[in-house]
């Protein structure tokens, strides 16, 4: 099965999912054969421990706004009856990103985050994302991301 990262987005250089970054995480989502979610997983490496032997609570935060995001574009398309990565592309950012840290989560535990679609309203789309080390829910996102047009967003970012 191909990643939606590697379908979508080939020549990605996000830090969390771009798979052109030679120092990112390579995050890679797919579709969960339930239809619904989109799952995750991702074995965090020695340098992102926060407390000893917990997972740096800015690593969960980066994981589920790269994840969440990839939930939503992938709704979209699904939405659309489309493939994903089919022209016109589906470009969403993070609007709002929202954590709850539930457990502290450990180090050397594969996390798996099961991110789902809740509700759409025009170009936003709120997500929810949990994260598990193991069998037990350590965190959940509660997330907004909005879809956008890439040259608008570009032209917007460098004030052109």
């Amino acid at each position: 099965m191909t990643a939606l990262q590697d379908i979508a987005a080939p020549e990605g250089v996000c830090y969390g999912c771009g798979s052109k970054n030679p120092h990112g995480l390579h995050i890679k989502s797919y579709w969960h054969e339930d239809g619904v979610h989109v799952m995750a997983t991702h074995l965090p490496e020695d340098k992102y421990c926060g407390w000893p032997d917990l997972v740096y609570g800015g690593l969960i935060a980066m994981l589920v706004d790269c994840h969440s995001n990839w939930a939503a574009m992938a709704y979209h398309y699904r939405a659309e009856q489309r493939d994903v990565g089919s022209l016109p592309h589906v470009t969403c950012v993070t609007g709002n990103l929202g954590i709850k840290f539930i457990k502290p989560t450990p180090m050397g535990v594969p996390l798996t985050l099961r991110a789902k679609v809740e509700g759409e309203v025009g170009r936003k789309s709120r997500v929810i994302c949990e994260v598990f080390a193991g069998d037990v829910l350590t965190a959940v996102g509660d997330s907004v991301f909005v879809r956008v047009d890439t040259e608008q967003l570009r032209a917007e970012a460098h004030d052109r």
